[in-house]
């Protein structure tokens, strides 16, 4: 870590954690208490950073905590684009959950990017003002679990999870290695290894009820086998595709349709009648079916007749519903 890395680090440790010990200066930074020592003085009497040691605290603070956001450091220059995309970035990824998930993790940088912003600060606070996430569907996860489970997936450690599976209703116990996160339509699932079931297998974050990290390597899998387990499904059902899907949108509905992704390897074309073919593999079609259902008639599935029974299957069931 170059000494202007560690310059950063130290108001970083401060302005998040108010007042920091120096053992964890120390360890984090992995350097003497001397090197501090000359790091504190650098930032004392060249950067006119106000850190003092308080004693009934037991660490180093910012004597004014207003200056935390005054302190200038050599190295970070932005543009006013490059400024303004940054607190862009960062109001985005704070608002993916409204339910404080990620929030109240990277909540510590907002004091850091508006003193990186510096004279841009007013524009960071008329971005957040202007700019809004709405999240659909969103279920609620554990703060704690996400955390352990961030951290296992990092340190690649083993977890062990009690899991309520919502589909079957029960609760069971897994040894998990996970391997790879996913943020999909505005919700968590972790793909890993389950130890119980001796397979890969694609967990929902919200049903992790409980998480412990294990003192255990996590066992590698291959990209390439992920890919080909997680990759070839639509969505997150997982399995090797063995079906594929031939579905026709009217003129009208094809203006949309022709610019969405519903599969990385999807073909789509426009027939001489004007209607939008769209075709791609899938495994598993529970949750196809409600992606079709929702264009009602302006959808019609060609093909797999499978797909086609269960499409008009649950139109059925709809109408019954409805009319009885």
């Amino acid at each position: 870590m170059s000494g202007m890395q560690r310059l950063h680090r130290i108001t970083y440790l401060i302005q998040v954690n108010k007042c920091v010990p120096i053992q964890v200066f120390l360890d984090e930074l992995e350097i003497s208490k001397a090197t501090f020592k000359r790091d504190l003085e650098y930032l004392r009497s060249r950067m006119n950073a106000s850190i003092v040691f308080d004693r009934f605290q037991g660490g180093y603070r910012f004597e004014n905590p207003d200056d935390a956001k005054k302190i200038e450091l050599p190295g970070l220059w932005f543009t006013e684009k490059e400024a303004t995309a940054l607190a862009l970035m960062h109001h985005l990824l704070s608002s993916l959950d409204k339910g404080g998930l990620i929030g109240p993790h990277i909540e510590p940088l907002s004091a850091i990017i508006d003193s990186i912003l510096g004279q841009h600060q007013a524009s960071a606070k008329e971005l957040r003002k202007r700019i809004k996430v709405l999240p659909m569907a969103q279920r609620k996860t554990s703060v704690q679990s996400f955390a352990e489970l961030g951290s296992a997936l990092l340190n690649r450690q083993r977890l062990r999870i009690t899991y309520y599976a919502k589909v079957k209703n029960e609760t069971t116990q897994r040894e998990i290695s996970p391997q790879q996160l996913i943020y999909y339509r505005d919700n968590w699932y972790v793909d890993a290894y389950c130890h119980l079931r001796n397979g890969l297998r694609s967990f929902a974050v919200d049903g992790i009820r409980s998480a412990v990290i294990l003192d255990r390597k996590a066992k590698e899998i291959a990209e390439k086998e992920l890919k080909d387990y997680f990759g070839q499904s639509y969505g997150l059902f997982s399995g090797g595709a063995n079906k594929r899907a031939k579905l026709r949108f009217t003129p009208e509905q094809s203006r949309w349709i022709s610019t969405e992704v519903w599969h990385k390897d999807q073909v789509g074309y426009f027939d001489e009648g004007g209607y939008y073919i769209l075709e791609f593999d899938y495994n598993q079609d529970p949750e196809l079916v409600m992606d079709i259902l929702k264009y009602g008639s302006a959808v019609e599935v060609l093909g797999p007749p499978s797909l086609r029974k269960r499409v008009v299957d649950e139109i059925e069931k709809m109408r019954r519903a409805y009319c009885g």
